[in-house]
């Protein structure tokens, strides 16, 4: 039950005090303070329920539907191979690890041969989720203390004076299939509803139930145009709005897309690829100690899930109050100012387009040393995350043989030396 190490540094252990990994969502106050030792494994999943939400006109009529059965229906559904239980891959788990302590980098979109386990370790990211405050009954996650998350009709109670209940809730990961129409994505009319009471109804789709959480999309270079379309305006704007039917409604859908596929199958339309803060690039594992190692761990899986997933227990709860701990911390991390204009001039001399290349080296770099609990920013943090986080930013040279991974980390080492 040996555990990989994240990255290329040591993680330093974290004064911690442990918060209930319960997924059951509760009123009580969320202490986000720190985690213990940091193990290098990574989490489980446990697929949600679809809850069906009716929203009348522009003002929300959420059907009496409590978390609390959706989430201990989650416990009884089918078993997630465990995060800690991933051999290697460390630069994927990185990652997703980064984007789950910080979710304003942008997402990871994971690229890399079949079978070599991209959408299980995404999966098994769930149990690893912290909690976030939500308005209760709210079917687009709002945010009772931030207006930018909040729904129209969340805000509207909010300036008329009104309290507002709150309960604490996992973080939702959403997969959208492949086969997705537009109208379950965006939401639709509520049929049923305007045929029994007479009125205009709106169903919210995936982009609400994703806000202010996770939106995966397994082989997301096959998805079609017009979803990837909507995927560019949601993550352009933060906001999803939907014309249907006389009915015009706009919500909040601020979520982190992660995205894998195999570069084989089809190439990713750029405007999409580049809003992934983050680029993943997986192998397949060539030691053939450790191809037994990964073979005998699921077939232990496959035998008895529950008995493999409790193996690993203690393991994912030490990783996920390392995550908590670096959460709480990750406001007072600081930068020098001479490590940001390096950063730039990276950027800048790579002939990066735009300035998101920047602005994501900056906060994956600060979320890496609030994961090792420091507070501030070493030229080791950076050199880990940056060929990441500019590796699919480069201009496509057909006639380059080396990889665009390889040119970013040379181009570091030749600024920052």
């Amino acid at each position: 039950m040996a555990s990989t190490t994240l990255g290329t540094s040591s993680i330093a252990l974290l004064p911690s005090r442990y918060f209930s990994s319960s997924s059951k969502p509760s009123v009580h106050t969320l202490s986000l303070t720190s985690g213990r030792k940091f193990y290098g494994g990574i989490g489980i999943h446990g697929i949600k329920g679809r809850s069906q939400f009716s929203v009348a006109s522009v003002a929300t009529e959420v059907n009496s539907v409590e978390q609390n059965p959706r989430v201990a229906a989650k416990e009884s559904q089918r078993p997630v191979y465990p995060f800690a239980a991933i051999v290697g891959q460390d630069e994927m788990k990185l990652c997703l690890l980064l984007n789950v302590i910080d979710p304003k980098i942008g997402g990871v979109m994971i690229m890399g041969d079949r079978g070599t386990g991209k959408s299980t370790t995404v999966r098994s990211l769930v149990d690893l989720l912290p909690e976030i405050k939500v308005v209760s009954g709210d079917p687009y996650n709002s945010d009772p203390e931030d207006p930018e998350f909040m729904g129209v009709e969340v805000r509207e109670r909010v300036l008329q004076g009104e309290q507002l209940s709150v309960v604490l809730t996992k973080i939702n990961m959403v997969d959208l299939p492949l086969g997705a129409t537009e109208d379950r994505v965006c939401g639709t009319i509520d049929i049923e509803k305007a045929l029994t009471e007479g009125v205009k109804a709106f169903e919210p789709g995936l982009l609400a139930k994703a806000n202010r959480g996770i939106l995966y999309v397994d082989e997301v270079n096959l998805l079609d145009d017009h979803l990837v379309d909507v995927l560019l305006d949601s993550a352009a704007s933060g906001w999803n709005t939907v014309e249907r039917e006389g009915i015009s409604i706009s919500h909040p859908a601020r979520f982190i897309l992660i995205g894998s596929g195999n570069p084989e199958e089809g190439e990713l339309r750029p405007q999409l690829l580049d809003r992934f803060g983050m680029h993943a690039q997986v192998g397949t594992v060539r030691d053939a100690e450790l191809r037994v190692k990964i073979v005998e761990e699921r077939g232990r899986f496959d035998k008895n899930p529950k008995e493999f997933r409790d193996s690993y227990k203690a393991e994912q709860d030490k990783l996920q109050d390392q995550i908590s701990s670096a959460r709480s911390v990750l406001s007072s991390v600081q930068i020098d100012q001479d490590l940001k204009v390096k950063i730039s001039k990276v950027c800048a001399e790579l002939n990066v387009d735009g300035l998101r290349g920047d602005i994501v080296t900056n906060r994956a770099a600060k979320a890496l040393a609030a994961l090792k609990g420091r507070d501030k920013v070493s030229t080791e943090d950076i050199a880990t995350v940056i060929p990441n986080c500019l590796r699919h930013r480069l201009r496509k040279d057909p006639l380059e043989s080396i990889d665009s991974g390889l040119l970013v980390t040379e181009k570091f080492y030749e600024v920052f030396s």
